[in-house]
């Protein structure tokens, strides 16, 4: 038995150059999730993206700023609703799964659940996506937690509360990665379901450079650890700094105590030089932990300030024994 319920959905698509697309996109959603307003946030498209997403049934808005985090943030900030789901306009995603997972999102109740891809189509998902996706995947998971498969995935669904609490402070294809780290950081309630994904249609070009744009996801991880766990970070730093320090140092006290000389002068200042760094660093980690942990307790206090999502809560069918 099935039950329809008429809170707001608001399906957020940011597009570039998705002609091609988009209107499949616009158009599948609408049929998977009447109730929802479907939302495309163009992002200086140089071609028919706009009009086709309008004469397919979307509220079409324009962010001027490059860069998908960018898109992501103003959707995040203007848009009103309860529950938002997340994806992207190339029509890669399954729509036919959102009703599957918001359902999971609400018989959680959880804050975001991801769409985990998987394809048997090579064209899809290239290897070298597939490969760096796992690499990145694995760092945050051994850092931050085992609990998210797909980081780099497009399709997703939040909570308002993760919506309304979420800092966006990414402006390309790392947002993915901060929206990852965030739930894990805050340990917020999520899940993930496996998703079909596919090729792109026929004039459709992914804007997704592997190496480019996998090196900003590394540096967007290493900032984010820096920022999150500070003390792991400097210590890491300090103990780097430590041991190359007494590496150099070895051969000047050696030499110090069978002769009461210090001939290699510039290569003793360097080593000690390097040890002051690295209590330094030490020093900082102390520091930054405290401030982290404010900073996750104001986190923490604007997210609770929002309800959490109730199961009948959404304009799709939540099934009933």
């Amino acid at each position: 038995m099935t039950e329809l319920f008429q809170n707001r959905i608001a399906v957020l698509i940011p597009c570039y150059n998705e002609e091609a697309a988009i209107g499949t996109v616009v158009r599948d959603f609408r049929r998977v999730l009447p109730t929802a307003t479907i939302y495309v946030y163009d992002n200086n498209s140089k071609d028919r993206t706009i009009e086709v997403a309008r004469a397919a049934g979307a509220v079409v808005r324009c962010e001027p700023l490059q860069g998908k985090g960018n898109v992501v943030r103003r959707m995040f900030a203007d848009v009103e609703a309860d529950l938002y789901v997340l994806v992207d306009g190339d029509d890669t995603y399954d729509a036919a799964s959102a009703p599957a997972l918001i359902e999971r999102l609400l018989a959680g109740p959880l804050d975001m659940v991801n769409g985990a891809r998987v394809t048997e189509i090579q064209a899809a998902y290239r290897l070298g996506h597939r490969l760096g996706n796992v690499l990145l995947t694995t760092m945050v998971a051994r850092i931050f937690g085992n609990r998210i498969g797909d980081m780099l995935s497009g399709y997703r669904v939040f909570s308002r509360r993760f919506v309304k609490s979420f800092p966006a402070l990414s402006s390309g294809f790392e947002i993915e990665t901060e929206l990852t780290v965030h739930a894990l950081e805050l340990d917020l309630p999520v899940a993930e379901v496996i998703t079909p994904y596919k090729d792109r249609p026929q004039g459709s070009v992914s804007k997704l450079r592997t190496f480019r744009d996998g090196f900003r996801i590394l540096g967007t991880i290493l900032r984010l650890v820096k920022q999150e766990r500070p003390m792991a970070f400097f210590t890491a730093l300090f103990a780097v700094l430590a041991v190359g320090s007494m590496v150099l140092m070895e051969p000047v006290t050696i030499t110090f105590i069978h002769t009461g000389l210090v001939p290699r002068l510039p290569t003793a200042v360097l080593a000690t030089g390097m040890m002051l760094l690295a209590f330094l660093s030490l020093g900082c980690g102390l520091i930054l932990e405290t401030v982290t942990r404010g900073r996750q307790e104001m986190k923490r206090l604007r997210y609770l300030e929002l309800p959490a999502p109730q199961a009948g809560d959404a304009g799709v069918p939540v099934r009933k024994p």
